[in-house]
């Protein structure tokens, strides 16, 4: 967490006021939360009713993709299409196929570009086919694993062509790129507070005033009657100190992470000769924390392990499927191969990398690359 959001938080610990009581405490509480929600919103720029808090990026993506999708079919029953792109978090799209399991949605995942993109005129003739069957779109800001950005204006401006709501998953991006809700055109936006510095169970959903969204769950009716549930007060504190912070500091350091990917790549591929680079081209179309790299007769998972032994951690996809044994589905669905896919490692960089973690990162890599490469033949020789 940053000292910011740590000091944020702690203050809020000290008083244990409830933000839905009208005694003293928590009218305190109440101040606390409100006045956070404005910085949160004046860092991503919103309306603070347009803030909705929440225990994180899943639930907040949960609450899109099955609020708006209920809303939806209860106004207009037909549509029970629901398009996202085949590179979403886990998150989106476990979401859509429970929705399709149990609410008798048709899920279709729009394809995407060789860098992970998906393009405008790819999201409009998939509407095209039965746009009064759609009830809503989603594609992410920012890929998670391989750093793409979405050109999530024109997809939303697609979507609103047909009357259909739209929603991005804006969790990478936020603190790495400017992000304004106001000029994206989204309905609804995925926000959380760890990838921001901030504590871990806190996020937000962004809504547009006057879109309807049905609850996942019901009880007090705090946040618009949309998330019920005592507020955390502190996470929401320090969730916005946080994100104040990171917004501020985002154009200085989006420079300065650029470069030092730039210089991890560059000597990656100068002492790994055939190493090849995953996503789009370094520019404004690629996060700039993030490498995403494949080294061709290795296991993704052999990789991640010895490099962990000298204390550099990287990762074979996103968190949330670490431990899982099957390849990348954003590489596959980029059109990488199987075998390619399953070799290949995430590195990403944040405000407390320097220089001297790709120096790390260089002098073992040639070393880590060939045993994780004769670990590989032995296991084809052995058959397993």
């Amino acid at each position: 967490m940053r000292p910011e959001a740590v000091a944020a938080y702690t203050a809020a610990l000290a008083d244990g006021g409830n933000a839905s009581s009208l005694h003293a405490s928590g009218r305190r509480a109440r101040r606390v939360v409100e006045e956070s929600r404005e910085a949160l919103a004046a860092a991503l720029r919103a309306r603070p009713s347009e803030v909705v808090f929440t225990a994180g990026g899943t639930e907040s993506d949960n609450l899109a993709i099955k609020g708006l999708y209920w809303a939806r079919r209860a106004a207009e029953p037909r549509r029970h299409r629901v398009l996202v792109s085949a590179v979403e978090h886990r998150a989106i799209l476990d979401a859509v196929v429970w929705l399709a399991e149990a609410q008798d949605a048709q899920v279709e995942l729009l394809p995407v570009d060789s860098t992970g993109m998906v393009r405008p005129d790819v999201l409009a003739a998939a509407i095209a086919r039965d746009p009064d069957s759609v009830a809503l779109v989603s594609v992410m800001w920012a890929n998670n694993e391989v750093g793409t950005v979405s050109p999530v204006a024109e997809l939303a401006a697609v979507a609103h062509r047909y009357g259909i709501v739209f929603h991005t998953d804006a969790v990478q991006a936020v603190g790495s790129i400017p992000v304004s809700f106001e000029d994206s055109g989204a309905d609804a936006l995925t926000v959380s507070a760890h990838k921001l510095g901030g504590p871990i169970g806190m996020g937000a959903l962004l809504v547009r005033r006057g879109l309807v969204l049905a609850p996942l769950t019901h009880g007090g009716g705090q946040e618009r009657d949309v998330r019920s549930g005592t507020l955390d007060t502190p996470g929401v504190a320090a969730f916005a100190a946080a994100a104040s912070a990171a917004v501020a500091e985002q154009p200085v350091e989006a420079v300065r992470l650029a470069a030092l990917r730039d210089d991890l790549v560059a000597r990656v591929f100068a002492t790994v000769p055939d190493v090849v680079a995953n996503g789009a081209p370094s520019g404004p179309g690629r996060l700039p924390g993030i490498a995403h790299l494949t080294f061709p007769g290795c296991e993704g998972d052999s990789l991640l392990l010895l490099l962990d032994a000298h204390g550099i951690e990287c990762s074979t996809g996103s968190a949330c499927s670490a431990g899982v044994a099957r390849p990348s589905h954003v590489l596959l669905a980029m059109g990488v191969d199987e075998a390619r896919a399953r070799g290949s490692l995430r590195f990403s960089l944040g405000r407390t990398s320097a220089a001297g973690d790709v120096d790390a990162l260089i002098r073992v890599i040639m070393p880590v690359v060939n045993r994780a490469r004769r670990a590989g033949a032995l296991a084809g020789l052995s058959g397993g």
